[in-house]
């Protein structure tokens, strides 16, 4: 799999210099815009040259070994150009075009004659009817009709969370997403029909990369459900997934967009929580969330200590909080007293009201306090940036935050146009409404959960597979977990 994202060599089927052709624009990227080193070749009824890429007639003519190949021509000649990258020998083939399963029978028959032939190789085949991919490590990226302003957006900044996508159109809305955020992609992997890769083979992939923290996935539907589900369970990482076809209609966009059968959504859902896998409430949670696994520790408890300076958002949150599962923190009087000894504080019950005039010193002794103690698992901080010394206090309570091994999920009541300038000028993980804090709280207290039931059960499993269960010993240390 590692191939698909670090090729010594590319060739792109389909590319020319006629106007307005996609492949060309996959050549002009990585030649031009990209500091991609390997080598890059395209195909084309003349043999042509694009945009300094050796040009050939077929797959054959090419005078090198080639790791991947990329085809996006008309879907009828793609099964003749997939037999060519079987004979060279090119093992990872990605097929952009679309007019497939999606397209009716004489496309699924097309898509049948693809798979044999992968078959008959040993070739693995991304598509079709996809994007490609990107990895903004080596800055490799073949999606079609990407431009220069875009490619810099896109592929500068190296991210640490990866994506397993079926739309095209979704991997766009994430990656300009990122670009006003504090977090960035890793790398992103457009599968579109999955005749062969599918989200299985990515969890695993993406479980064992390095540079990935966070797995995200928009899903049209499954493939293998019992294999994802085996997948999904291994996976020792945050995975947030949004799937379309949760009404009959949905499904029916689903079947003609990737050929799609968008299964049984409540099957699913079960499906996720057995597997220990986020199910995104909306698109837009897909890169909302991932910067609280980043950013912050994860929330192991549900109770949860609230200070604004903004009475309003006191009682705003506290209904999120309950409606969402958690808890508001309840604070002894000792505590109480405590707060109230750093400053004039309108209001030392949780959730509290700072009110507007506090120093850094009143907001760090704040941060101690309720991070120190037994009774609070977790912050939402709610603090309206009317002075500079806001912004710092945040930054330092982010530093606190990984001393105490307890999150803060930061909403300032601000206009999300000055969130997000904020977020970027200090690179603080600000969150652009109340909702979307609450949430995050949520659902890292959930991976949380996740995460410790895989542990329980692997741990149960490596004690029976050892000791068969036979001795007393490991059967009292099983049911202890």
């Amino acid at each position: 799999m590692n191939m698909f994202f670090n090729p010594r060599s590319v060739v792109v089927i389909g590319a020319s210099n006629s106007p307005f052709n996609l492949g060309s624009t996959i050549c002009r990227a990585l030649n031009e815009y990209s500091p991609y080193d390997g080598k890059i070749y395209a195909v084309n009824r003349k043999g042509e040259t694009v945009h300094g890429c050796p040009g050939y007639v077929s797959v054959a003519d090419i005078p090198d070994t080639v790791d991947l190949a990329v085809i996006i021509t008309p879907a009828k000649v793609v099964p003749g150009f997939v037999r060519q990258c079987g004979l060279k020998g090119i093992k990872r083939v990605i097929i952009e075009s679309s007019g497939f399963s999606e397209g009716g029978q004489e496309g699924r028959e097309m898509q049948d004659d693809i798979d044999r032939t992968a078959r008959l190789y040993d070739m693995r085949i991304m598509g079709p009817n996809c994007l490609g991919v990107l990895n903004t490590q080596n800055k490799f990226c073949c999606f079609y009709g990407i431009q220069e302003d875009n490619f810099d957006m896109f592929v500068q900044d190296k991210g640490e969370i990866s994506y397993v996508i079926q739309s095209g159109g979704i991997v766009v809305i994430v990656l300009e997403s990122f670009v006003g955020d504090v977090v960035g992609v890793n790398k992103i992997v457009s599968i579109g029909n999955k005749s062969d890769i599918d989200e299985a083979d990515m969890l695993e992939y993406f479980n064992t990369d390095e540079d990935t923290r966070v797995i995200g996935m928009y899903l049209e539907n499954i493939r293998d459900g019992r294999r994802f589900l085996d997948a999904a369970k291994k996976v020792k990482k945050p995975v947030i997934a949004f799937k379309v076809g949760r009404s009959s209609e949905g499904a029916k966009a689903a079947q003609s967009h990737t050929a799609g059968m968008a299964n049984n959504d409540m099957i699913f859902d079960n499906a996720c929580k057995q597997g220990g896998i986020i199910r995104a409430q909306s698109i837009s949670e897909l890169h909302s969330l991932p910067k609280i696994f980043t950013h912050m520790p994860p929330l192991k408890g549900k109770r949860i200590a609230v200070f604004t300076n903004s009475g309003a958002f006191g009682g705003i949150t506290a209904d999120l909080l309950v409606d969402a599962g958690l808890e508001m923190a309840k604070l002894s009087d000792e505590t109480q007293d405590k707060l109230s000894r750093t400053g004039q504080i309108f209001n030392v019950a949780n959730p509290i009201d700072l009110g507007p005039a506090l120093s850094m010193q009143t907001f760090l002794e704040i941060f101690d306090i309720l991070l120190s103690s037994d009774e609070v698992d977790g912050l939402l901080p709610v603090p309206s940036l009317w002075h500079p010394m806001v912004i710092d206090a945040i930054i330092e309570l982010t530093k606190k935050c990984w001393v105490y091994g307890k999150p803060a999920a930061i909403y300032t009541p601000n206009s999300v146009q000055k969130t997000i300038s904020y977020r970027q000028e200090y690179d603080v993980a600000l969150f652009e409404s109340p909702e979307e804090a609450v949430r995050a709280l949520k659902v890292s207290h959930l991976n949380w959960c996740y995460q410790n039931i895989k542990d329980e059960t692997s741990f149960r499993r490596s004690c029976e597979k050892q000791l068969s269960g036979e001795t007393g010993l490991c059967r009292n240390m099983i049911q202890s977990v």
